[in-house]
């Protein structure tokens, strides 16, 4: 029998009866809702074995929701069940997000959401962004690629951004702790495949567009229509928008959403910001002082000046603090509160810090998993003043090929040494990756083939000479490394630290 999706809507807001997506997980009287495969929007829809939905049925389903196109599918296999009701639908991903919100009672969401969008700087900012509320007395949730936290509750976070339901529910959860704001870091997967559905987000950052994923979208643009879309098409049409307008792609945005204000970062080739526009909306900032002990920036904005002294590492971050500047303005926040910022001292495996004071050298554990991260890692360290920059660093398995031998480039450019291992290989030879990565690396100076990581990080130790920067790239705050189908326990920071004491005892 057929069911309109109104009725459906009525019958959820009325009863308590579980919203499934997986046909395993279904119970009694469920609604199970037939998604599509996780696949690039630019592709064919396809959908799994028209089984799974006899499988729901089966395990209990009284409602499935399923598109015309699996309804006609059933009807012409005369596998239509008459005690089953259909419910036929056209965005089949849209409408999980409506029924999603209904069933965990996100509508009219009170609490005020914020995504961070962009290639790079997205932890980071979350994080920046965290503190600030923090510093100002407010409780805070953050949905990221490090972990989902807010109040009591901490879990590591297998996505950057959970899927739709995993959302609506962690969203439901915050609101019934009472926190005062959302953080959320909201990856390209997850606007293509509208995970973050039935959620409207009060303000957004763009941080960059540079080259990765394109396993996923295939081009550039597809890729970046993809982040465009949180700005241009998702609600709310007012929210706040704080854009990098030093970046190509930010540029397009700022063209296509007229009421979004931009950031951006100058060099330090004037002696302040006297010359620049500062009476209208636009964040600018100059970096006076690029160390290794942090950065000094002068701002300008909407006519108030003031100068921030942080505790964060290289240009890169400089963009991230103007970025979550330009939005928290916006948001309510006073220029005497962005001061609260210079007590920020980092992110777990963001330019994270470990320092041997023995030796005088310092290992910057980070995340860098793009060219483009690779080279602002790289140039942060050197604009800080290090004697010379050795680079940790691999390429992971079963994942875009293509960005291989860029990943070498970036650190053939500006690394004084490298030294080439593994990150998670998963089902691919490690030896075969790094054949993948050299082509890149012909203008290394000093190259080192180390496959195995941790005798890499303890070689890496070995040669590093007082007053060097040592960036570890690729896993950041992870302790894992995938070998085949299987994670083991493994931890940059960990192998760092136990070698450093060793070599010092």
């Amino acid at each position: 029998m057929k069911m309109t999706y109104q009725a459906l809507c009525e019958l959820l807001q009325s009863q308590k009866i579980s919203l499934v997506t997986d046909s395993r997980k279904v119970q009694e009287n469920d609604i199970f809702v037939f998604m599509p495969l996780a696949l690039s929007s630019h592709k064919n829809v396809q959908y799994p074995p028209l089984s799974y939905i006899n499988n729901a049925i089966q395990n209990g389903a009284k409602y499935i929701v399923l598109t015309n196109e699996n309804y006609q599918q059933l009807e012409n296999n005369n596998e239509i069940n008459n005690a089953i009701q259909y419910i036929i639908v056209k965005n089949i991903r849209t409408i999980l997000g409506e029924l999603a919100s209904i069933f965990y009672e996100t509508q009219n969401y009170p609490i005020p959401v914020i995504a961070i969008v962009g290639t790079n700087g997205k932890t980071t900012s979350s994080y920046l962004l965290e503190h600030l509320y923090k510093e100002s007395g407010k409780e805070v949730a953050v949905l990221g690629t490090v972990s989902y936290h807010w109040k009591n509750h901490f879990e590591d976070a297998p996505l950057t951004t959970p899927d739709c339901l995993t959302l609506h529910k962690a969203l439901a959860e915050i609101k019934k702790e009472k926190c005062d704001v959302v953080i959320m870091e909201v990856s390209s997967h997850a606007i293509d495949q509208n995970r973050v559905a039935g959620i409207a987000f009060d303000g957004a950052i763009f941080t960059n567009l540079t080259q990765d994923h394109l396993d996923y979208h295939e081009t550039m643009e597809n890729y970046f229509e993809a982040k465009a879309k949180l700005f241009v098409s998702m609600p709310k049409p007012n929210k706040a928008m704080s854009i990098f307008g030093n970046d190509e792609y930010g540029k397009r945005i700022l063209d296509l959403c007229k009421n979004a204000h931009p950031f951006y970062l100058h060099q330090k080739n004037k002696a302040d910001c006297s010359y620049l526009d500062c009476s209208s909306p636009i964040m600018h900032g100059q970096l006076i002082k690029n160390t290794p002990q942090g950065l000094v920036i002068q701002h300008c904005y909407n006519g108030k000046k003031w100068e921030l002294h942080s505790q964060l590492v290289g240009e890169h971050n400089a963009c991230n603090i103007l970025g979550v500047e330009c939005l928290a303005l916006q948001l309510g926040f006073s220029v005497e509160d962005m001061q609260k910022l210079s007590s920020f001292t980092g992110v777990p495996g963001r330019l994270e810090r470990i320092y041997d004071e023995t030796k005088n050298v310092n290992y910057f554990v980070d995340y860098a998993h793009t060219p483009d991260a690779l080279i602002h890692a790289q140039d942060a360290l050197r604009k800080a003043g290090f004697s010379r920059i050795l680079t940790v660093f691999g390429c992971g398995g079963d994942r875009d090929r293509t960005k291989r031998p860029l990943m070498g480039k970036a650190v053939a450019e500006a690394s004084d040494i490298v030294i080439l291992t593994s990150d998670n290989p998963r089902t691919e030879n490690p030896e075969q990756i790094l054949d993948d990565i050299m082509p890149g690396l012909k203008e290394a100076k000093e190259i080192h083939r180390i496959v195995n990581r941790k005798e890499a990080l303890h070689f890496a130790t070995k040669i590093a000479q007082n007053g060097d920067a040592i960036l570890i790239a690729g896993k950041g705050h992870e302790t894992y490394q995938i070998l085949g189908t299987t994670k083991y326990h493994f931890s940059d920071q960990e192998i760092i630290k136990e070698k450093i004491y060793a070599n010092n005892n």
